[in-house]
């Protein structure tokens, strides 16, 4: 699994320069089995109010401030929150968001505030996000499942979650959210083909996101790292895989 602290230098430069902004990259996943803040909105009325858990840069709800009468972002990192200001201000600003620096695993919310509460690709306390959702509230998440960019794995030797069994994670937020109190828990997944259409493309997502721990730090990598582009080139670019898992639960 992820260490938190292994990852906090990590997010904190990375938040500073880039939030969780991937619209450079030129990349393509062939039939994703669905688009996760879309579903958020699917489960969200005019009148809610939403928390987002790790929400970066806030680049993905900013997308989505319109559908909610109050929309929380909160992120451990201070870079991600900071950027997150600034993407705001950019947008020309929304009365209705806020961005908050605060730990997932002590949520400064009375209980019973939320109605909807969203995680992507972020750690969250199980016991925290019920006690702050509102009775009947859901509980959203999408997670990178073991396998996600898995033949990126074999070639360098090391990854995020190199050697845990696909499902690990997933099988353990279900118990988690059980446990906490959570009812109708419902996960799905989807594995599906990926192409970077660029070397570029493929290099900003490594130094961007943890996929290889300490990626350019490891005298092979960047040797390592033309290797496998030579050999997972075809038509359409630079192949890997993507893979996810989303997760819902009812309070």
């Amino acid at each position: 699994m992820k260490n938190k602290i292994d990852y906090d230098d990590f997010y904190e430069r990375v938040g500073r320069t880039n939030g969780w902004n991937f619209s450079s990259m030129n990349v393509v996943s062939e039939n994703i089995g669905w688009n996760f803040y879309e579903e958020v909105v699917r489960h969200t009325r005019s009148s809610d109010l939403l928390l987002d858990i790790g929400t970066g840069g806030g680049e993905a709800i900013l997308s989505i401030a319109e559908e909610t009468l109050l929309l929380v972002g909160i992120d451990l990192a201070q870079g991600m929150i900071e950027t997150a200001q600034h993407n705001l201000q950019s947008t020309g600003g929304h009365s209705n968001v806020r961005f908050l620096h605060m730990d997932a695993e002590k949520l400064h919310f009375p209980d019973c505030f939320f109605n909807v509460v969203s995680s992507r690709h972020s750690g969250f306390s199980a016991s925290e996000v019920f006690r702050v959702l509102a009775q009947g509230g859901i509980f959203l998440t999408q997670q990178v499942s073991e396998h996600d960019k898995s033949n990126l794995s074999v070639a360098f030797g090391r990854g995020q979650s190199f050697g845990i069994q696909p499902g690990t994670l997933m099988e353990r937020y279900k118990h988690e959210l059980q446990i906490a109190g959570f009812r109708d828990i419902q996960a799905r997944e989807y594995n599906v083909v990926e192409h970077y259409a660029t070397p570029e493309d493929l290099m900003f997502l490594l130094t961007h996101a943890p996929i290889i721990p300490d990626f350019g730090k490891v005298d092979t990598d960047f040797e390592r790292f033309q290797q496998f582009v030579n050999e997972h080139h075809d038509e359409k670019g630079i192949r890997t895989n993507s893979a996810r898992f989303m997760i819902t639960a009812r309070k």
